[in-house]
């Protein structure tokens, strides 16, 4: 039987990374992570975060804006599995270019956990990123 509250948290921890995203408020997507936080693109291989502060957003700053993605729609957002303090979240999503028109559809898995009563993201996978 799946955790409810813990599938709250993951979503809402999930949904405050993707907001964050789309605003590129660095300080707030930092804040959705448990480090270390280990993340594995399509395009960027894994990489593993110690610190909050090693996470580089030159990459994704310079990827973003009037020639590229200018922002992103998630939708489809779901708990896929849940037990107490983790769990695995799916997400469906479409970027789009400033001009509406659409880069591509995509998908990723998170998996969010809480550490000392933080829910935040500890592994992040896509074949967007």
């Amino acid at each position: 039987m799946p955790d409810t509250q813990v599938e709250q948290a993951a979503l809402a921890t999930v949904d405050r990374y993707l907001t964050a995203l789309n605003a590129r408020d660095t300080a707030a997507i930092r804040d959705a992570f448990n480090f270390p936080h280990m993340r594995i693109g399509a395009k960027g291989g894994l990489a593993r975060f110690e610190r909050p502060e090693d996470y580089d957003f030159g990459h994704f700053f310079r990827r973003t804006g009037p020639d590229g993605w200018h922002h992103t729609v998630w939708d489809k957002t779901e708990a896929v599995f849940a037990t107490a303090g983790k769990a695995h979240v799916a997400v469906d999503f479409t970027r789009y270019r400033e001009d509406g028109s659409v880069i591509g559809r995509y998908f990723s898995l998170y998996v969010v956990t809480c550490q000392d009563g933080h829910w935040g993201i500890q592994f992040g996978s896509g074949n967007g990123s």
